[in-house]
């Protein structure tokens, strides 16, 4: 079986926006670069979403995101995933329950991640333990190198 990962819109920042700190180790982008050639490398399976596209849309050049786009695009490792209206209202449910602890569209990427039955790439501590409670597996790309 192939191995599936959902991989949040900061992982793909890291990488496009080379973040991270070099003095704190190795920078976040090279490892997000790490994680996406070796996902590449076992031909695994990367979910997308459109809360994914819309959140890099508003963060990205437009002429950036548009270049970027092509890689979900035209990979055949990555495939898109949508939301049900029962999902969406879900999310609702556990954002309220969660006191608005985490973003909305977090609360969306952890069920989106639970849908695929994917791990959850991200680096955002607060999603990793709010999927816990909700039995997803959240993980640092560091966690799968």
């Amino acid at each position: 079986m192939k191995k599936r990962f959902y991989v949040d819109t900061c992982i793909y920042l890291n990488l496009w926006q080379k973040e991270g700190d070099a003095s704190l180790g190795k920078p976040y982008w090279k490892i997000a670069k790490e994680f996406f050639e070796k996902t590449e490398n076992e031909n695994v399976i990367i979910y997308y979403s459109g809360f994914i596209l819309k959140e890099l849309s508003f963060i990205l050049e437009k002429e950036i995101f548009n270049k970027k786009l092509q890689m979900f695009n035209y990979s055949p490792n990555f495939i898109r995933i949508t939301l049900s209206v029962n999902e969406f209202d879900l999310a609702r449910e556990i954002e309220k329950e969660s006191n608005y602890e985490i973003s909305f569209y977090d609360i969306i990427h952890m069920l989106l991640a639970k849908k695929a039955n994917s791990i959850l790439i991200t680096r955002d501590k607060k999603l990793i333990r709010v999927s816990k409670r909700y039995n997803v597996i959240a993980k640092t790309p560091e966690e799968i190198l």
